[in-house]
């Protein structure tokens, strides 16, 4: 796994080792089991290890093709190295470990650019290349590992983890508004922006080429493309060919050196994965589970844990795990409000005590049309076939739901004669640009008056390929969701405490099959993920086939109205939150009391403390350890 860092100075300059060693040693936790520099003129990479296939020294990054003319630092897994090494060894070239890393530096030497769309695994790469004088960086095709880069006085660095990038001198802090307006709407920053105006996120499926003192420019390498080309497929066809991508993508991830493990939710993705790894695996797999308080879901991995044998781990989240989250925020760097994270930092925890890899069902739902939103969306474009008399009628009823619970099909109700991307938003959104606007200060109001969210949610969608109203929006939660969420916070939760997790639904087989299947396979009636569930029928308890999806998430509207009220009132109300010139008080206020009476905001509330323990330990920190800094400095020469 690992994490890697570097720079490509300005023309005529000599990278800055000591700055990229920095910005390495802030990855220490990405990779404890070792570190390495390597320079070249404007070139430096710096790497962190996380040793997980070939132990040995021979597989050290950086690492060097054989004339020293390639450089290379990369974190991730490729896994379809040996038969990439077969043909490059038939070719001529030789090896000098085991590593499945090595094999980037000698595709390099033959396909260039070229080079991403070969692999099969998840990655973020980094190759230098002397005699070209030139650099690129890559990340896999759905964004389990990130890169984030800035391009400036100091030349282009780029790093795993944002926090590594605001270690270099001179990198540019101002909070990018833009970022923090959609960062409200989605609880995360969509790439390629950051919260930072100055740097940036390389998109997944992305790569970009870069030559000393000129902007790179990020360009696609893949195209996702949701058109159901599969859609007279047999269905038992279908079936066996989902199991077979399945189950192969399972066991290309079980490849390692070191003791591996899996995530057990009590869903079922995560019961799938571990059905697989326990058929191929000829010793008991070793799973993961942790409880909410009194959330039934842990009963349901017992179910898949009891039938398959496995030697089960299990852990409790309780509301005072919340002192987790001031370290959540720093690792992200910026803002990231998906609740989730605070129950699959302390799952990563545990997990990694017992073993150093850990599969996990992340994935499924983008891929296979799991998430409610999806039924929903597909019902709202039945409905809008319906005559418009018809149309109006199904709304109002809908809207005539009673209940504090109902509040969502209420809405739902309301936007039903929206366009596409206003209609998902609602489903996906925390605030709305009306609910901003009640909380924003006059200024932003007048300045996101427009709904930027939803004018680019639309932009996606027009771009799709796909004609049918299901492939859209999985492509968009592909393009956005599940790279800037759902993987991003399983990557930083599970490196936080130097644990690989895999991902066998984000293989690119599974993902493209699935993505050109129709939507009869994936979505019938109220019900979704019919194809996969029914192609993993005899392998998973019927109770969990048969169960309705739910998240792996905190209740935070119980937590907001009792153990945590006065928590988020006095964090969100004080008076460095109030100077910060973004909401007005009485906003905020009217928010948290009527979550109070009944109305649930547990996720808003959320989403402004998040922010706001951002600014305290991000920003406000930062700027309190450099006007530190600089009053020794003064002292040091008075």
């Amino acid at each position: 796994m690992c994490g890697i860092a570097g720079q490509l100075a300005l023309e005529s300059e000599r990278g800055d080792v000591e700055a990229v060693r920095r910005m390495s040693q802030a990855l220490a936790h990405r990779g404890p089991d070792g570190d390495g520099l390597w320079q070249d003129g404007p070139c430096v990479l710096g790497h962190r290890r996380l040793a997980i296939i070939d132990l040995s020294e021979a597989a050290r990054q950086p690492m060097l093709n054989e004339d020293g003319n390639v450089a290379i630092a990369v974190v991730g897994e490729i896994y379809n190295h040996l038969e990439l090494r077969r043909g490059l060894e038939a070719r001529g070239h030789v090896f000098r470990s085991r590593s499945d890393i090595e094999v980037i530096a000698h595709l390099w030497e033959e396909h260039g650019a070229g080079t991403p769309e070969l692999l099969r695994g998840m990655f973020a790469i980094a190759v230098w290349d002397r005699n070209r004088r030139e650099l690129m960086l890559a990340r896999d095709r759905y964004g389990e590992k990130s890169i984030y880069w800035t391009f400036g006085r100091h030349g282009l660095a780029f790093a795993s983890e944002l926090p590594a990038l605001l270690e270099l001198p001179g990198v540019g802090r101002e909070v990018d508004l833009p970022a923090l307006d959609a960062y409200l709407a989605l609880q995360y920053v969509p790439n390629p922006s950051t919260i930072f105006r100055d740097i940036h996120k390389l998109p997944p499926g992305h790569l970009m080429l870069a030559r000393p003192g000129a902007a790179p420019i990020p360009r696609r390498y893949m195209t996702i493309d949701h058109t159901p080309r599969l859609a007279g497929i047999d269905e038992r066809e279908a079936e066996r060919e989902v199991r077979r991508v399945v189950e192969d993508a399972v066991r290309v991830r079980m490849m390692s050196d070191v003791p591996l493990g899996a995530f057990l939710s009590g869903g079922i993705d995560s019961s799938i994965v571990v059905a697989c790894m326990a058929r191929a695996s000829s010793k008991p797999v070793k799973t993961f589970s942790i409880r909410i308080g009194d959330d039934p879901e842990l009963p349901y991995a017992r179910l898949v844990a009891e039938r398959y044998g496995t030697d089960h781990h299990e852990e409790m989240v309780r509301p005072d795990t919340i002192h987790l989250l001031p370290a959540i925020v720093r690792s992200h760097g910026e803002p990231f409000a998906d609740p989730s994270a605070v129950p699959t930092r302390v799952l990563a925890q545990m997990t990694r005590k017992h073993v150093t890899v850990a599969l996990s069902g992340d994935a499924g739902d983008e891929a296979f049309g799991g998430y409610k939103r999806y039924v929903w969306s597909h019902v709202a474009h039945l409905i809008g076939r319906l005559p418009p008399l018809a149309r109006r009628g199904v709304a109002a009823l809908l809207g005539r739901i009673p209940g504090g619970p109902a509040r969502w099909v209420r809405e739902y109700a309301h936007h039903l004669h929206t366009d596409e991307a206003t209609r998902y938003l609602r489903f996906v959104s925390h605030f709305s640009a009306t609910e901003k606007a009640e909380i924003y200060t006059p200024e932003l109001r007048e300045r996101f008056a427009r709904d930027a969210t939803a004018e680019r949610f639309a932009a996606l969608l027009g771009a799709s390929a796909s004609s049918d109203p299901l492939g859209r929006l999985l492509e968009l939660d592909v393009r956005t969701y599940l790279p800037d969420d759902i993987l991003v916070k399983v990557d930083i939760a599970s490196m936080a405490h130097s644990l690989e997790v895999r991902a066998p639904f984000v293989d690119h087989h599974v993902m493209e099959l699935a993505a050109s299947l129709p939507t009869s396979l994936k979505i019938r009636g109220l019900t979704g993920k019919v194809l996969l569930k029914r192609a993993f029928a005899d392998l998973v308890p019927t109770q969990i086939v048969h169960r309705k999806k739910r998240g792996f998430s905190l209740p935070l509207a119980r937590w907001f109205s009792g153990e945590l009220y006065g928590f988020a009132r006095e964090t969100l109300l004080s008076r460095a939150a109030r100077e910060r010139g973004l909401f007005v008080p009485q906003g905020i206020e009217s928010l948290l009391e009527r979550h109070r009476r009944g109305e649930d905001h547990g996720d808003r509330i959320w989403n402004l403390l998040v922010l706001e323990l951002w600014y305290r330990e991000v920003l406000d920190r930062r700027a309190t350890s450099t006007s530190n800094q600089r009053s020794a400095v003064r002292q040091g020469t008075s």
